[in-house]
């Protein structure tokens, strides 16, 4: 018999001799989910580790994740756009019952993207189809590699255990913030396209979908840049929230969708230590601390408008992350050890699509985010070649004027140029940042300083567009076989839920091929 236990230690207490010492009368113990809670740490308090452990009496075996019967290959495989987290476990989970598919990638393979990648970030050369948006992993092959989510779902944990059978570490399935780091991660993608192409999946690369093909309301194939035609009775589209190209054919045929919030801001940079410092407090240079996390949101009541911290990457880098030649992007990384000596976050302001994209059309979003990026640009252009972000230090922005002093150095393999950046944004941006700095510092004592640099421009947070599906079958609303999918579609916001949603989807496919049942329900 099973049974759960909760309890929690303190963060430098050897967890195995507790439970012999306080449950010796069990003989195995699985550990579901492992917390650290360090907000004391700063005032002299020990950090904590909280557990919840599964025990037995005896030695049992632990179930599995859930398992479909086999099935046989359907008469016209799926059609997946996008090899990023959602199209690639959309993959996985039907090659999983014996059906085969084809992924169409427009980048190169995960083991191929970083000689580009590199090439942009040290000579600003940049190459329009493989970047750190586009290729095999999509966009979370060079964002840290965290698997993070807040969304409920049965399916987080088949996503988590897959993982780990692809080569993560063992307890990314069950602490709470798991991380692989971008170098992990790429081997594990890698390692899941052998295994999908081992299993009669095919994966096309470097031939992007320059046309979804319609028969009156249907969508029944792609045609790929290189003038092939595909056709089939499920096409996925997982194309991430950077493909503005699929957006607009999307737009020109008619397919339903909607403006959606979304947000925009900054790369916040301290070093890694005084960040450890003001967090961990005395405790900050102990080995299993590691670097340290943090979380921070701030909401402004009179306005109704939220300022919050994003994709925080401990011992990182700050990435250039663009995907035109005339526009400039910021994002986050880390590796797996986490020890660069910086410490990086974004944050961001909501951008309301009712209210402050003042266009009505559906692109109003999209335009919006490519305006601030290719001002960016400019600045960059001006004040050195335009492959250097724009920065100034925390201390500049809040007073509203440069000074003379040289900036920090910065972790960013592209480096930083000096520049007013204010001008790129909306003033609302730079006010409710302000507000927030403001308040971050009342949160985490030390926040502001002058040795932290503001990187700008985050702009690729989230789609800022909707492509509207079906809650049951998740198909367009617009569209019959089209299946809109993860973070560009508008339903996940990271690579765990994109990879959920794409797991989704693939049972919905089952499903309508009548290989599971209709009452099955997907959550």
């Amino acid at each position: 018999m099973l049974k759960k236990i909760e309890f929690t230690l303190s963060f430098d207490e050897d967890l195995h001799a507790y439970l012999n010492k306080n449950y010796s009368q069990f003989k195995e113990f699985r550990i579901l989910s492992e917390s650290l809670d360090a907000r004391g740490a700063p005032r002299g308090r020990k950090p904590k580790i909280h557990y919840i452990i599964e025990a037995s009496e005896k030695q049992e075996d632990y179930p599995k994740p859930e398992s479909l019967p086999q099935f046989k290959d359907l008469s016209s495989k799926p059609l997946i756009i996008g090899a990023g987290p959602a199209g690639l476990f959309c993959a996985i989970r039907l090659a999983e019952q014996g059906i085969s598919s084809i992924v169409i990638e427009r980048g190169v393979s995960a083991d191929k993207r970083m000689l580009n990648i590199a090439r942009f970030w040290r000579y600003g050369e940049m190459d329009e189809e493989t970047n750190v948006c586009y290729g095999e992993g999509g966009a979370g092959l060079f964002s840290d590699g965290k698997l993070i989510t807040r969304i409920k779902s049965d399916l987080v944990s088949y996503v988590m255990n897959k993982f780990v059978d692809f080569g993560a570490p063992a307890d990314t399935a069950y602490t709470s913030n798991p991380h692989l780091g971008s170098n992990k991660i790429r081997s594990i993608i890698t390692q899941i396209s052998k295994w999908l192409i081992s299993k009669g999946t095919e994966i096309i690369y470097h031939d992007k979908v320059d046309e979804l093909l319609y028969e009156e309301k249907k969508v029944v194939g792609v045609k790929l840049h290189s003038g092939k035609k595909l056709y089939s009775q499920h096409i996925v589209l997982g194309t991430g929230h950077s493909a503005a190209d699929i957006y607009q054919h999307l737009v020109e045929n008619q397919v339903s969708m909607k403006r959606k919030d979304f947000a925009v801001g900054v790369r916040i940079e301290h070093g890694r230590k005084y960040l450890d410092q003001i967090q961990y407090g005395e405790y900050c240079a102990h080995e299993k601390l590691g670097a340290a996390r943090y979380r921070v949101s701030y909401h402004d009541h009179s306005v109704d408008r939220g300022v919050y911290s994003f994709c925080m990457c401990p011992g990182g880098y700050v990435l250039s992350s663009g995907t035109e030649k005339n526009g400039i992007v910021v994002n986050g990384m880390s590796n797996f050890a986490r020890n660069s000596p910086w410490s990086n976050a974004a944050l961001v302001v909501s951008v309301k699509s009712d209210v402050d994209l003042k266009e009505p059309d559906l692109l109003a979003g999209l335009r919006f985010q490519h305006d601030i990026e290719q001002k960016a640009y400019d600045l960059s252009k001006k004040w050195a070649t335009g492959r250097e972000l724009p920065a100034m230090t925390m201390g500049e922005f809040l007073k509203g004027r440069l000074n003379s002093i040289s900036l920090p150095k910065t972790s960013s393999p592209s480096q930083v140029v000096k520049a007013d950046f204010r001008g790129i944004f909306p003033q609302f941006v730079n006010e409710e940042l302000k507000k927030g700095l403001e308040h971050f510092n009342q949160q985490i004592p030390g926040f502001i300083t002058d040795q932290a640099l503001l990187i700008a421009p985050e702009t690729r947070t989230s789609s800022p567009l909707t492509i509207l599906r079906d809650k049951e079958s998740f198909v367009s609303l617009s569209h019959d076989q089209l299946y809109p999918c993860g973070e560009g579609a508008g339903y996940a916001g990271g690579i765990t839920s994109a990879a959920v949603d794409g797991v989704k989807v693939a049972l919905s496919i089952m499903k309508r091929e009548k290989l599971l049942p209709m009452s099955l329900k997907i959550s």
